[in-house]
């Protein structure tokens, strides 16, 4: 009686606290849980299951109090809203939604021919937007089409079957930024390649024998992309020059997984413009640029007692539209809001910036021990909005107030 009683209590305080705390905080309930959300337009995120039965892979449309002035007065639109969906036959580990497709795919077989055909053809599916999937067992990349205004069903158009000498590891996605619709991809260095959708062409690939297994996969321009591979190394390659790959050594932190995040300016020219964050499994991150990958600008020890021994969750991302701050989850049942801008080249303990512990509460329990958020994305624009997953399969949408001592 005494525990429920203390149990209760926490809950009401961190209710109390999220009066004062939040612009706004809006849940969902997934019926299996998500690892990934995607973007694709300013209101809407693609999301999908990964349990080991079929699973659901839905755009839903953020709730619209979100997008409204405090001087509008109510807005009915409170809640999340099922815009487009469909089934995955099996989990989806990785997602990422390719912008600014305008082809025509046709899949024969679900086997790797894809062709570009007119809009005529009876056998074409004409995909205004498209997302890439893979379930994180094997190579293959699914391609689906999101629907548009007269279809509001997610159909799974085609298959691309890659050879991965790594392939029950799944592979990372990174889509290309300019030009035909083209995904970079791979599960370890010597395999990334950058294949052109509408054909299954491949436009480029490494041809170096490097099998440090791959955890985060990004472009910085056009051409220009980093891989971090699980031991900490960084890679920079050029899909314009397959022989040119630079090789930076993590250097003396074996033994631990890292993943990165990393804040892209792309209305530069200069890729060197970027900023990369590590983060590791020991709790630590480590922000370089691209002028110096070996030599960190600044490194932080976070305050962190790990609730889950996987690595499958961690995850670091930079806020786009704040300066110096970084998000940071995976490890237990929070987010957790960090501002970089008093971090120093000597490794130190900081204390974050802003915690949400959302996915620990419920109306009838505070669960600080199994409660893992499987991942978080910023909103692209607005720049305290968050949006996070957790193993129980809630997504949660979150502003939180600007106070006048935070310094970003």
């Amino acid at each position: 009686m005494g525990e429920t009683s203390s149990v209760e209590n926490e809950f009401d305080d961190w209710f109390i606290e999220s009066l004062k705390i939040y612009n706004n905080i809006h849940e969902y309930q997934l019926e299996h849980p998500t690892r990934v959300i995607e973007w694709t337009s300013e209101k809407t995120i693609c999301v999908a299951g990964y349990s080991s039965d079929k699973n659901e892979i839905l755009e839903l449309l953020l709730p619209l109090k979100l997008f409204t002035d405090d001087n509008q007065g109510l807005c009915a639109e409170r809640d999340f809203k099922v815009v487009h969906g469909g089934f995955s036959d099996g989990s989806i580990h990785c997602l990422k939604h390719i912008p600014g497709t305008r082809y025509i795919i046709v899949a024969i077989d679900y086997v790797t021919s894809f062709c570009c055909h007119e809009l005529s053809s009876s056998n074409c599916c004409f995909l205004l937007r498209c997302v890439v999937t893979n379930d994180g067992f094997n190579s293959n990349l699914q391609v689906w089409d999101l629907g548009g205004e007269d279809c509001d069903v997610i159909k799974r158009t085609g298959v691309l079957q890659l050879k991965s000498a790594s392939s029950d590891k799944g592979v990372k996605i990174a889509p290309g930024l300019t030009g035909d619709p083209c995904v970079l991809h791979g599960s370890q260095i010597s395999d990334i390649q950058l294949t052109e959708l509408t054909s299954g062409k491949p436009l480029y690939s490494l041809g170096k024998d490097i099998p440090d297994l791959l955890s985060s996969l990004q472009f910085v321009s056009g051409s220009v992309f980093l891989a971090c591979a699980c031991n900490g190394d960084l890679y920079v390659g050029d899909t314009r020059n397959p022989s040119g790959l630079q090789n930076n050594p993590a250097g003396g932190r074996e033994g631990v997984h890292w993943c990165m995040g990393v804040k892209t300016d792309l209305s530069s020219s200069d890729p060197s413009s970027c900023s990369v964050a590590r983060l590791s499994s020991a709790c630590q991150v480590v922000v370089s640029d691209l002028r110096d990958l070996r030599a960190p600008l600044f490194q932080a020890q976070l305050h962190v007692q790990r609730k889950t021994t996987s690595d499958d969750f961690m995850k670091v991302t930079w806020a786009p539209a704040l300066d110096n701050c970084l998000a940071v989850s995976g490890f237990d049942g929070m987010v957790r809001i960090y501002d970089t801008a008093s971090w120093r080249p000597e490794l130190m303990e900081f204390q974050p910036l802003f915690i949400h512990r959302g996915h620990m509460m419920s109306d009838d329990q505070f669960d600080t021990s199994s409660a893992v958020v499987t991942t978080h994305v910023w909103h692209p624009s607005r720049p305290r909005t968050v949006l996070s997953a957790a193993v129980d399969g809630s997504v949660h949408v979150w502003d939180w107030v600007d106070k006048a001592t935070a310094s970003c």
